[in-house]
């Protein structure tokens, strides 16, 4: 098959304002979704390209994040077009439609799904606490009013400058627990986090509550008569543990992330204390009751703790607060932590650690590969580290 090929009276112009995207399986999906329609109405579908200055640029859908990898190509591809005046590039009548050239691509931009890059919310909202002590928020006016200030970090600006996807931002600000207010974030305090919890499930003992059909107008009247707790802020604290129906009015407590919550307020209070095992879960079953008590277990803080024995003769455990949270996001930086921490990792100790930094398994286990040395013993496999580090 053959054509004539011309180039643009703009090529000059136009010369490296093409790009060629390989979109992976997935993305193909969701393009042929939206391009095809029910009746007269597509399926609508939104790509985004986000990233600050000096930042790598990601691709975001609705609840994915992709990184953006220039590759070059051993052949290059040409742009092409059909003249847009057949009069000013014609061709013989027996040929085919002449072709305008308007770039020449020698690379691709290839996708790769990634972690969205929700860490930098640690420290654009550091500073921002919202706790206890908050003053003149009595009541839920004075709240929102709180937060008028051009200086508050707003969700508006989280969704410009977090390299994350819509879904993936919102689980994100629910996990850290941070409140949305008027549309500005404020992260809760553990402390008054972990008294709110506290109250909760002393209103439910009190009032004979159902906890798979909770009153939300009943609880978060008592939590503000009782407790100061603005209704704004306990709605959202009731979402964050839990199923809520607006058409209902009800609330259906998850009383495994509350229980866990509990826990975890125990180990953070706590801090750089360690914490003797048996004493740590008789204080959770304390702190959420004999209606729950049957739910502790240390299985539910995986990824914030380090257990260890007392002393090489004693069988006693101790624990410390040791979340994942904390840790470098970059794979070197992190296992450097880790090892620092300790020398040598069973493999279901260290598997918790390394939840956030990898997509899946697949990559997660690359980076074990990388970073650490696996050998094996009658208690099974253990990780060292392939770098030396100083501890």
């Amino acid at each position: 098959m053959n054509h004539d090929l011309y180039f643009s009276a703009h090529s000059i112009a136009e010369q490296g304002s093409y790009k060629l995207m390989e979109l992976p399986p997935e993305l193909c999906m969701l393009v042929e979704a939206s391009l095809s329609s029910e009746g007269d109405r597509p399926s609508p579908s939104s790509f985004y390209i986000k990233g600050q200055p000096g930042e790598d640029a990601v691709l975001c859908t609705q609840d994915k994040t992709y990184t953006i990898r220039t590759v070059s190509l051993s052949n290059s591809i040409l742009v092409v077009t059909s003249p847009p005046d057949p009069d000013v590039f014609p061709g013989d009548d027996n040929s085919l439609p002449n072709l305008v050239i308007h770039d020449q691509l020698s690379e691709i931009l290839e996708l790769t799904q990634a972690i969205p890059k929700l860490h930098k919310l640690n420290t654009l909202l550091k500073g921002k606490e919202y706790g206890e002590d908050e003053e003149d928020n009595e009541n839920d006016m004075n709240v929102e009013q709180a937060y008028d200030d051009p200086k508050n970090f707003t969700y508006a600006d989280a969704r410009a400058m977090i390299q994350a996807s819509e879904t993936e931002l919102n689980r994100g600000l629910r996990e850290r627990r941070i409140l949305r207010i008027n549309e500005n974030l404020r992260p809760i305090s553990s402390a008054y986090l972990t008294k709110i919890i506290q109250f909760i499930l002393n209103t439910l003992a009190a009032l004979s509550l159902n906890h798979e059909s909770i009153p939300i107008e009943q609880v978060c009247t008592t939590l503000a008569d009782e407790h100061d707790v603005p209704r704004i802020v306990s709605v959202q604290v009731m979402g964050w543990f839990g199923e809520i129906s607006e058409l209902e009015g009800k609330w259906k407590m998850d009383v495994v992330a509350v229980v866990r919550e509990a826990g975890l307020g125990i180990l953070k209070d706590a801090k750089d204390k360690s914490l003797n095992k048996d004493d740590l879960i008789s204080s959770w079953k304390d702190s959420i009751g004999d209606k729950f008590a049957s739910s502790v277990s240390l299985d539910l803080l995986v990824g914030n703790y380090i257990i260890a024995p007392a002393s090489p003769y004693s069988n006693r455990q101790l624990i410390k607060y040791f979340p994942i949270s904390h840790l470098p996001v970059d794979p070197a930086q992190r296992f450097s932590d880790l090892f620092l921490t300790r020398s040598k990792w069973k493999n279901e100790d260290i598997v918790p650690f390394l939840s956030d930094i990898a997509v899946n398994s697949k990559e997660r286990d690359k980076m074990l590969l990388k970073y650490a040395r696996a050998t094996t013993d009658v208690d099974g496999v253990w990780f060292t580290s392939r770098a030396q580090y100083n501890g």
